[in-house]
C-alpha cells in the first residue's frame, strides 16, 4: 500500500504539471537539460575545451547521472514501465543519458547529448500554456490520423524519383555526373524537393525537360503534405489539461475526464 502511495506521488510529480510541486519539477528539469546542452555547445569551442574541458565534462556527468536517476524514476513510477520505455517520450529520455555512457567506449559521442533539446518539447506543458497545449496535442492527433495518407504520398515520391533517376541515368550518362542510377536518385531528390546543390545537372535538352518537369512536380508536391494534415487538423477536438494515465501513458483526456479514455483505468 505504502509502495502504491509512493508511485502515485511519484507519477503525479514527473509525469504531470497540474500540481505544483510537479510543474516546479519539469521547470528545473527543463533549465537543466538547457543547461546541460549549453555546456555541450561550449565544450566544442577548442579554446573554451582547453581551459575549462574537466569542468564540463564533471558537470555532464553530474547532469547525466540525475537525468538517469530522472529515467529509473519514471519508469518506477508507471504501471507499465514497458509503455513508458517504448513510447516516444519513454525513447527520447532514453537517448539523452545514452550518449555520456556510451562515449567511455566511443570517442566524442557525448557530443550527440544535444538530442536532449528535444525534452524541452515539454515546455507547452508544464508552462500551462492552454493554447500551446492544445496545439500540440492537436497537430500530434492530426499527425497520428494522416499517417496512412502520408505513407502513400511518400511511396509515389519514392517511385517518381527512383524512375525519374534511372531515366536520367539513361539519358545524361556518366560525362554529365550520372555516374549511376543512385546518384541520379540523388540528383531526382535534390530537384523535387527545390532544394538544387547544383553539384550535379543535366546537359542535354531532352534531360534538362525532364528536369524541368520534374521541378514543376516538385512545386506542386509540397502543397500535398499541408492538405492532407490540414484536413485532419479540421476533425480533431483540443484539449487543455496535462494529465497522463499512469496505466497506458495516454495523454489526450478531456478535462472533466475520471476515467483514460483509451484503457478505462482511473485517472
Amino acid at each position: 500500500m505504502q509502495d502504491k502511495k509512493l508511485k502515485y506521488i511519484l507519477h503525479s510529480i514527473i509525469f504531470e504539471a497540474d500540481t505544483r510541486i510537479g510543474k516546479v519539477f519539469d521547470i528545473v528539469l527543463l533549465v537543466t537539460i538547457t543547461f546541460s546542452v549549453v555546456i555541450v555547445m561550449l565544450n566544442s569551442v577548442y579554446e573554451l575545451h582547453l581551459k575549462f574541458g574537466d569542468l564540463f565534462l564533471t558537470l555532464e556527468w553530474i547532469i547525466t547521472v540525475i537525468f538517469t536517476l530522472e529515467y529509473f524514476l519514471r519508469i518506477y513510477s508507471v504501471k507499465r514501465p514497458l509503455k513508458y520505455i517504448f513510447s516516444f517520450y519513454g525513447i527520447i529520455d532514453l537517448l539523452s543519458i545514452l550518449p555520456t555512457y556510451i562515449s567511455l567506449f566511443v570517442v566524442d559521442t557525448h557530443f550527440l547529448i544535444v538530442i536532449r533539446m528535444l525534452r524541452l518539447m515539454r515546455i507547452f506543458r508544464v508552462l500551462k500554456l492552454v493554447r500551446y497545449v492544445n496545439a500540440s496535442n492537436t497537430l500530434l492527433v492530426a499527425l497520428r490520423s494522416s499517417r496512412r495518407k502520408i505513407i502513400v504520398f511518400l511511396e509515389v515520391v519514392i517511385i517518381i524519383v527512383v524512375i525519374t533517376g534511372a531515366l536520367m541515368y539513361l539519358v545524361e550518362g556518366p560525362e554529365s555526373g550520372f555516374t549511376s542510377i543512385p546518384k541520379s536518385i540523388y540528383w531526382a531528390i535534390v530537384t523535387i524537393t527545390t532544394v538544387g546543390y547544383g553539384d550535379i545537372a543535366p546537359q542535354t535538352i531532352l534531360g534538362q525537360t525532364i528536369a524541368s518537369m520534374l521541378m514543376i512536380v516538385g512545386f506542386a508536391i509540397i502543397a500535398v503534405p499541408t492538405s492532407i494534415i490540414g484536413s485532419e487538423l479540421v476533425k480533431v477536438k483540443s484539449r487543455s489539461n496535462t494529465r497522463v494515465c499512469s496505466d497506458c501513458e495516454y495523454p489526450s483526456h478531456d478535462d472533466d475526464a475520471i476515467c483514460c479514455k483509451k484503457c478505462g483505468s482511473k485517472l
